[in-house]
């Protein structure tokens, strides 16, 4: 199928609003995000990583968007999310300040019953216009299916996302500054087990960066 055929079948739309429009968020629902956004840096003393930038607090729309797009199979979002990371310098500019960026894996059966990571997908998105940051997924591998970290609450959550994770090409993150890349921050419990892993092997600085906090 050529690509015309392809853009006339499925046309893109505005991942917000669904109208059709080739820039995958429209001028109207730009704004109206641009609004909701908090770019907000956190500092932390007492975890595993130093700093935490968020764009959007996670409620209202904004956590919709993100529920259908990891679970209601509106895969097509990843280019929403990536073009609200594009127009955003402040989240760019926090990006930059990191060596290598790496989005939190899943587990290959997950990977494979879903289709896709959706972190993976907006990096990818994000590296064929910004391609100043340097990605990679063949650094922290998820070995072990864990349960679900959203059916758990925070004491559940820290001990279920315990040694599901490994490191493999040590030597590409040695005295790097890393950044963790995921959609959501709850309790922090995955990002501190990320970045733990990855201070164990000698990294410079671990920062997280996610589209949402709860």
């Amino acid at each position: 199928m050529t690509k015309f055929l392809f853009e006339l079948i499925y046309p893109s739309v505005c991942g917000v609003c669904n109208e059709i429009n080739k820039e995958d968020l429209c001028e109207e629902c730009r704004l109206k995000i641009k609004k909701m956004e908090k770019n907000k840096i956190d500092n932390y003393i007492n975890k595993n990583f130093n700093r935490h930038f968020y764009i959007f607090k996670y409620d209202n729309q904004i956590r919709d968007l993100l529920l259908n797009y990891k679970f209601n199979d509106k895969v097509y979002l990843f280019k929403t999310f990536s073009k609200i990371i594009i127009d955003n310098k402040k989240a760019y500019d926090y990006m930059k300040n990191y060596d290598i960026i790496i989005p939190i894996p899943l587990h290959k059966e997950k990977y494979n019953k879903r289709g896709y990571n959706q972190c993976e997908l907006i990096l990818k998105e994000l590296n064929n216009n910004l391609r100043e940051l340097n990605i990679k997924n063949n650094i922290l591998i998820k070995n072990k299916n864990n349960r679900p970290q959203s059916t758990l609450d925070k004491n559940e959550r820290m001990n279920n996302i315990k040694d599901v994770y490994i490191i493999k090409n040590k030597e590409i993150i040695k005295n790097k500054k890393i950044l963790l890349f995921d959609d959501i921050f709850t309790t922090g419990s995955t990002a501190n087990e990320c970045a733990r892993i990855l201070k164990e092997n000698e990294v410079k600085e671990i920062g997280i960066f996610t589209i949402a906090k709860d």
